[in-house]
């Protein structure tokens, strides 16, 4: 019985080892698949195929940038074997200490079994040879993708460009389906709608033999999938009247921002100095990209919506739409101004002097009347119904606020800045106490003080004055291709109708009037554009820097506005001489579809003339920028950027530490600059109280 009993004991233990062995044999040849990839990675090539990113057009259907076919070199480290170094290195024009860096970085990022891109967007020369000698280089290979071009040259702030995703990146956004050497919009449109126009890739399965090399597809390709292109997006943007603006810019430091005030669309949107954006193409991006970075003129700083500067006298018809609304003043009233303000003990200049020029609020602001706004402000912050002047400052700001200034626009790229409108708090803060007097911030009623707002914002202003009420968030989206439900939204909410409820409709005719009377008997009275009735008004705004600032807003037709204009040009003096005239061709260009040939003259002379500070100009690293970019464009044949902000690190090499340093000292001496200004606002405004 006992040897029967040891037989059943032996033969259950027989069986279990049998079965247990039969299981993970079914296990791992059946259900656990990774033995298989495993094998199949050997045996199987991926080869990644890249969707075409959508297209961006202007109002009238033409693209402002398309795709171009070009080529990358894809490398699997684990498959570089008895690599003819020497060879290699010499049809790419690297070292072999920049070869082994660069496999070193790639295997450290994406691991040594995946594909990397081993060099992005090979030039004709480069490819051509590479397609001769390929067979030779185990481990590499050739992959097209589509990149940008740009047909036009032009609109490289609003468009945005692309930069090649890095391991901290994957890292946060694994789920968004980007590999090591994908590309992604950082920043303008690009980035602002990723999702839309990047694509979905595709993958085709190639056998390979035991050496490795490619036999063809896998299984006749039954397990290949196709890459689906990104879908379109349609803007309000008219090219031709980008390609204007950015021409009246050259030479300068400003920014030009023009919408449609019946739907919010962006028509232009300019910032200089600017780039040509197919500069950043090809193998000399990288020279391209890190003279622009240091260029002291910023040529990739986006002024139209990060450009913060005060209005100056161009925020004078908002003073006098608050004072209506607020009946501190009828559209009568008058001031009578002989040259200066002395209501404050501190007498502040006007430029005219000539009895009359004040007697109502149309003729003042035609005239631009220092004085007649100063008073108005008083009166709005000194008025009686409310218990205090920080009370009626607050009241003050609050409307400001509603025209969009100290505010984001949610202009729908990204990085826009918010101006700035001090709060009752800071004032506070600045001067010590809560008593105060409208004296105090008096230059905040002729756009001056500590007010700040970005280009995008004037032109925001100026919209709801010349619709009378009411705004859309300016926009350049128009429509997309085959919207989500998402991106439907998106789309209606850029469509949403704001309305300034507590200011009457009656309120706006004077103020447009006074601005239609500045382009008869007023300051800008000698700008004429051929068939055009326009309303505007000019501003030189003080900078403690250097040369005033001129600013021009303006928008035509009078009685039926088709498009709002806000111009910037930096250290160029009064509004009328250099922004005035700017405005004026960007409202003729889209009105009348061109430029008349007796204003030609003046065209060119505004467009070569140079208004960089010489500070700043001869400190340039390329004083000829544009024909910098044309030579760097004839050198290369595809499109690449880098990108060196948001949220994509980017390493660039061959950077001088003694340039950073001084760089960074001149930062230094700029906040030292900032601080100094401060303290001399601080006791000016002591000295006030």
């Amino acid at each position: 019985m006992n040897n029967q009993r040891r037989d059943k004991v032996i033969q259950l233990i027989i069986i279990s080892l049998f079965s247990i062995t039969f299981l993970q044999l079914f296990n791992l040849q059946i259900l656990n698949k990774k033995y298989k990839v495993a094998a199949e990675t050997n045996s199987i090539f991926l080869k990644v195929i890249y969707p075409d990113r959508g297209i961006i057009y202007d109002k009238n259907k033409k693209s402002l940038l398309e795709n171009k076919v070009s080529c990358d070199l894809i490398v699997t480290p684990s498959d570089v074997k008895m690599l003819d170094t020497h060879l290699f290195c010499d049809i790419l024009h690297i070292s072999i200490q920049e070869f082994k860096k660069r496999m070193n970085d790639l295997i450290y990022k994406n691991t040594y079994v995946k594909p990397s891109v081993f060099e992005g967007v090979l030039s004709n020369e480069i490819h051509a040879q590479l397609l001769e000698n390929i067979y030779k280089f185990n481990g590499f290979s050739l992959s097209q993708r589509a990149v940008r071009f740009y047909p036009s040259n032009a609109g490289a702030h609003l468009l945005g460009y692309l930069g090649e995703v890095d391991s901290i990146y994957l890292r946060k956004n694994k789920n968004d389906g980007y590999e090591m050497g994908d590309y992604i919009g950082v920043s303008g449109l690009e980035k602002q709608y990723e999702k839309t126009l990047m694509g979905q890739k595709g993958i085709n399965r190639l056998l390979r033999d035991n050496k490795g090399r490619l036999q063809g597809k896998y299984e006749n390709g039954i397990y290949d999938t196709l890459p689906t292109s990104g879908r379109n997006i349609y803007t309000g943007v008219d090219i031709g009247v980008q390609v204007i603006a950015e021409k009246l810019l050259e030479n300068k430091i400003g920014s030009v921002v023009a919408i449609d005030p019946k739907t919010g669309l962006i028509i232009a949107l300019a910032s200089s100095p600017n780039f040509n954006p197919n500069a950043l193409i090809g193998p000399n991006r990288r020279k391209a990209f890190v003279s622009m970075l240091y260029d002291t003129s910023k040529p990739l700083y986006n002024r139209s919506i990060k450009g913060m500067y005060p209005p100056g006298s161009t925020f004078k018809p908002l003073g006098g739409l608050i004072g209506l609304a607020e009946h501190v003043i009828t559209p009568d009233w008058g001031y009578p101004c002989n040259g200066n303000y002395n209501g404050c003990g501190d007498p502040r200049n006007c430029e005219h002097k000539n009895v009359g020029h004040a007697n109502n609020l149309v003729q003042a602001i035609a005239n631009s009347c220092n004085s007649y706004f100063l008073q108005v402000f008083r009166n709005t912050l000194d008025n009686n119904k409310f218990s205090s002047v920080l009370k009626g400052y607050e009241n003050w700001a609050t409307k400001v606020r509603e025209f969009g200034l100290g505010e984001y626009t949610h202009v729908d790229i990204p990085g826009e800045n918010k101006g700035n409108i001090y709060t009752s708090s800071q004032y506070v803060q600045d001067f010590k106490t809560t008593d105060w007097s409208s004296c105090y911030l008096l230059t905040l009623g002729i756009g001056q003080d500590r007010m700040t707002m970005t280009p995008i914002q004037l032109a925001k202003m100026v919209t709801i004055i010349a619709n009378e009420g009411y705004y859309y968030d300016p926009h350049f989206v128009d429509d997309i291709q085959n919207p989500t439900p998402a991106e439907q939204q998106i789309l209606k909410n850029l469509k949403t109708k704001h309305i300034i409820h507590d200011i009457p409709k009656e309120d706006y005719y004077p103020i447009i009037e006074g601005m239609y009377e500045v382009t008869q008997t007023g300051t800008s009275s000698f700008i004429k554009i051929p068939g055009i009735q326009y309303c505007a008004k000019t501003g030189t705004a003080q900078n403690p820097h250097g040369k005033n600032h001129s600013i021009f807003i303006c928008f035509a037709p009078k009685d039926d506005p088709k498009i709002v204009v806000a111009v910037v040009v930096e250290n160029a003096g009064f509004g009328s001489t250099w922004a005035g005239p700017i405005g004026s061709f960007i409202m003729e260009k889209y009105l009348n579809d061109t430029i008349a040939t007796s204003r030609m003259a003046t065209f060119n002379d505004i467009s070569n003339k140079n208004l960089i500070p010489d500070l700043i100009y001869k400190k340039m690293i390329n004083k000829d920028n544009s024909q910098f970019y044309k030579d760097i464009q004839n050198k290369n044949t595809f499109y690449i950027s880098e990108a060196p902000i948001d949220s994509l690190k980017v390493q660039i090499p061959h950077i001088d530490i003694k340039k950073k340093v001084t760089i960074k000292k001149n930062e230094k001496t700029k906040n030292n600059s900032n601080k100094s200004t401060k303290s001399k606002l601080n006791s000016k405004g002591n000295a006030k109280k």
